[in-house]
């Protein structure tokens, strides 16, 4: 069997006080699915992990999501995705990530791929010059500013918009950093 590694990428854990998740018990739930060379990249949700698994990205996602929700007794949405989707995301990037701050640029990662009538509604220019691009089930954000203070970011994760779909955002250094813990 082939080792694939996989980043295993968490939605809103330890933020405010809320779905506290240490770092510690993610690598060993991580660990107990079967999963080896676990480790995680800062407090807010990434983990990385190999195994020789032939499941589906989703099918992952889904066994992390259970075992969380048995062990914390609350519900995490999950995106798993391979190291070479990772590759492929940053390769991808349209917009000048090496000239940009980290917290400038952001991956919004999703479930499943976008089409540009999603964001048929949304005013692009009265954003400027904030703007974001679609790509591989990956929404790429240019925030100047940074996350924090993006009125496009804000707008883009309306529900209207993100309906049907389990989003997780990125700066644009923890991508390149999971593109590094991944090859």
């Amino acid at each position: 069997m082939t080792t694939k590694t996989y980043a295993a990428l968490l939605r809103g854990i330890n933020v405010s006080g809320h779905k506290k998740v240490p770092m510690a018990e993610l690598r060993t739930l991580v660990e107990g699915l079967g999963h080896d060379a676990v480790r995680t990249h800062l407090n807010s949700g990434n983990a990385v992990f190999s195994t020789e698994s032939a499941d589906s990205d989703d099918a992952l996602a889904r066994d992390l999501e259970a075992a969380i929700s048995q062990h914390f007794g609350f519900t995490v949405d999950c995106l798993v995705r391979d190291g070479a989707y990772l590759r492929a995301v940053a390769a991808a990037c349209p917009f000048p990530a090496a000239a940009l701050e980290g917290k400038q640029l952001h991956a919004t990662f999703c479930s499943e791929p976008l089409d540009e009538a999603r964001f048929e509604g949304l005013d692009r220019a009265s954003y400027l010059p904030e703007e974001f691009r679609l790509g591989d089930r990956v929404l790429y954000l240019y925030a100047p500013e940074g996350l924090g203070r993006s009125r496009l970011g804000e707008a883009l994760a309306r529900p209207a918009l993100t309906k049907g779909l389990t989003v997780t955002s990125r700066n644009w250094n923890t991508v390149v950093k999971l593109v590094e813990l991944t090859a």
